[in-house]
């Protein structure tokens, strides 16, 4: 891609397996519009030797990413101590990635690709975050709720500085995931001291569970957000895919209901209480 810009995504051993969720995953820039070229663009992150193979006998472009004294080849369970090191393992990554002059699109593996996001992630600034919830504001930090699970990064010296603040906050953060201190950083003003522009991407075009996008003509992308458990996940996005190659064209169709996930939600609060 021009202007040295990639497609980066997180691979382990969970989502390897046969119908996973990199099949998934892959089968909607297969079959999205004007998305298959972007798997020439797409940089699979790999963080154990199994998902690494995997990747490499999909003759995909691939990264083996080592941690020592780490093993992050299972399904890390959503804010476990494995889940958290996982995702400051992530930043310092891909802050390395900035560091070289790098631009990227950050992904995660549950999301649906139907449409070119490059369409709508044009506007020249330094970054573009997805929400949980949008406000209808893209330019409003106050009351938007970001989720670091799909994000248009460009390389410069204040998404570098931003990414050095991120990850140097790490130490002080016990217990939070990057998300939630980059969250913090948001509310704190941290972008507009770094004088960045940012902007919070409309849940319309860049949909998920949280909120969905009400015109079917319109998502981009659709992830599989406020759901605990890949396979819950895995099931809703196969539903959601088929719905959308059903309904794509159509303004006035709903999204099924995430039924799995719901259900996962279910059983998690029933054992709490």
């Amino acid at each position: 891609m021009k202007n040295k810009t990639l497609i980066i995504a997180i691979l382990n051993k969970a989502y390897i397996g046969e119908n996973g969720m990199l099949d998934l995953f892959l089968q909607s820039l297969h079959q999205g519009e004007n998305t298959e070229f972007l798997i020439n663009y797409l940089l699979l992150v790999a963080v154990d030797e199994l998902a690494f193979n995997r990747c490499k006998a999909l003759q995909l472009h691939c990264y083996y990413l080592v941690s020592e004294g780490v093993s992050f080849s299972k399904e890390a369970f959503y804010m476990s101590g494995n889940f958290i090191k996982m995702m400051w393992r992530r930043t310092q990554f891909l802050r390395e990635v900035l560091r070289r002059g790098y631009s990227f699109i950050f992904t995660d593996m549950d999301i649906l690709w139907l449409r070119n996001p490059l369409t709508r992630l044009n506007g020249g600034e330094d970054l573009q975050i997805s929400c949980d919830n949008y406000n209808g504001q893209p330019f409003d930090a106050a009351s938007n709720l970001i989720n670091t699970g799909f994000y248009f990064i460009s390389a410069n010296s204040r998404t570098i500085a931003l990414f050095d603040r991120w990850y140097g906050a790490m130490n002080s953060s016990s217990g939070m995931k990057d998300q939630d201190v980059l969250l913090k950083m948001n509310f704190d003003g941290v972008f507009e001291q770094l004088d960045m522009k940012v902007r919070y991407l409309d849940t319309d075009y860049f949909s998920g569970f949280c909120q969905k996008s009400k015109d079917f003509r319109k998502v981009i992308t659709v992830h599989a957000n406020c759901c605990i458990g890949s396979n819950a996940k895995l099931i809703d996005l196969r539903v959601f895919l088929e719905a959308w190659k059903i309904h794509n064209g159509t303004s006035n169709a709903s999204w099924p209901i995430h039924k799995s996930c719901l259900l996962a939600k279910n059983r998690k609060l029933i054992l709490l209480s």
